[in-house]
């Protein structure tokens, strides 16, 4: 693949950002951007695609358990719209239904560590690395 991936966790108040290994094989937690508004985040988000070389950007869809598209999904895909007007990178959706969750466990079982993202409190970037690991091993060509 040698191509990185950045995934992005899109919340009212914060974007969790992660970016995959250049081998598309493994998530990372890469950082938190506190949310503005939508031209300066959607800029901010372009900036670190850019900067990481990234070939795509997988952003969680927030789908209430029943599947359907709510309210929050609704304005995630409105910010990918946007985002998706200022980049070529390519967009594309990973069901996130159980990210936030999956993020509040890895960081429950790595908080004796006391460093990097498993000790902070916002675990937005912990759930971006889980939708781009979801996404990295839904993905992965055969062989790897």
């Amino acid at each position: 693949m040698l191509e990185r991936v950045i995934g992005l966790d899109v919340g009212d108040k914060w974007v969790g950002v992660s970016l995959s290994d250049p081998m598309g094989i493994i998530a990372r937690p890469l950082t938190i951007l506190e949310r503005r508004d939508e031209i300066t985040d959607a800029e901010a988000v372009v900036k670190l695609i850019d900067e990481h070389r990234a070939s795509k950007v997988i952003v969680g869809l927030p789908r209430m358990l029943t599947g359907v598209v709510g309210t929050q999904a609704e304005r995630v895909q409105q910010f990918a719209q946007r985002l998706a007007s200022l980049t070529d990178s390519p967009i594309l959706f990973q069901d996130e239904r159980f990210s936030t969750a999956g993020a509040k466990e890895i960081m429950k079982a790595n908080r004796k560590k006391k460093k990097g993202f498993y000790s902070k409190e916002r675990d937005d970037a912990v759930a971006a690395a889980v939708i781009l690991q979801d996404w990295l091993d839904e993905n992965r060509p055969p062989g790897i």
